[in-house]
């Protein structure tokens, strides 16, 4: 199927789930009354269909007289904390608390009265103390770029596979103007890497900073990007622009060496 914006082709602007409930009326009142969503609607008299809806995100619910609880979705959510602790004071069945997740997001689950599971995630929480750690000492940051073996390694650990070319790894590692690695002292393992795109004039951009997971939340993530900030501060020209594209999630681990975010766009060349 033709993906490119001609005005013709199709465009994907959303998802809702449509959960099965014993009761439309009583879900759509624990959704609000508890939950916190302000807007809904109902289908029918009595209703047997309905929606909550919250900043442009609406949960379907469909009269089902024989629930199958245990569904689940997924919410993203800014200021999670805040929503955490609403549903903390409103009595919310909370069978997951919230907490920093393997997967560098914070999150907690939640049960509804039909017994379905709301899973809510956002940015990582701050952790007392982070800023005063230490990386490891047996892991030493070397500017360099890796090597295909090992950046092909970094890329399986950290689930990057298949979005890669692999295949054109030698063009990848050849156009970085500056890049740093994370090795282990003793073994020489590549356990991270971080990699810097340019026109040396203008643009800097910031490319695939990676972690083995069995490394991940030792500081080794936030130094590599600091020895980048500081080739930056070094080398780049004034009013230069250094950017990069991540997941919002991974705001807070950013902005800590300067980033914030910004209004962009972009667009996967797919072909057949």
């Amino acid at each position: 199927m033709e993906t490119s914006d001609t005005g013709t082709s199709p465009v994907l602007l959303g998802v809702e789930p449509v959960l099965p409930v014993a009761s439309v009326t009583d879900t759509i009142s624990y959704w609000h009354n508890v939950l916190g969503f302000p807007a809904h609607w109902t289908w029918g008299e009595p209703p047997n269909h309905g929606a909550v809806s919250w900043h442009g995100l609406q949960i379907q619910f469909s009269l089902t007289p024989e629930v199958s609880a245990g569904q689940a979705i997924f919410i993203n959510v800014r200021n999670l904390p805040a929503l955490y602790a609403f549903h903390q004071t409103q009595g919310a069945d909370i069978v997951d608390p919230l907490e920093n997740k393997p997967w560098h997001m914070a999150g907690y689950t939640l049960r509804d009265i039909n017994g379905h599971y709301i899973n809510f995630g956002g940015a990582l929480l701050s952790e007392r103390g982070t800023n005063d750690a230490h990386m490891p000492a047996d892991i030493a940051i070397v500017a360099r770029t890796p090597t295909a073996e090992e950046y092909a390694h970094l890329i399986a650990a950290v689930g990057w596979t298949a979005t890669t070319n692999l295949h054109l790894t030698t063009t990848i590692l050849a156009a970085p103007v500056f890049a740093v690695v994370a090795q282990h002292k003793t073994s020489g393992q590549v356990v991270g890497c971080a990699l810097l795109l340019s026109d040396n004039a203008s643009v800097y951009y910031v490319k695939d900073v990676m972690v083995h997971p069995e490394w991940q939340g030792k500081r080794i993530g936030t130094t590599l990007m600091q020895t980048l900030r500081q080739w930056l501060d070094k080398h780049a020209p004034n009013n230069a622009l250094a950017t990069l594209i991540t997941g919002e999630n991974l705001t807070p681990f950013y902005r800590q060496v300067g980033f914030v975010p910004a209004f962009g766009m972009m667009q996967w060349i797919r072909k057949e």
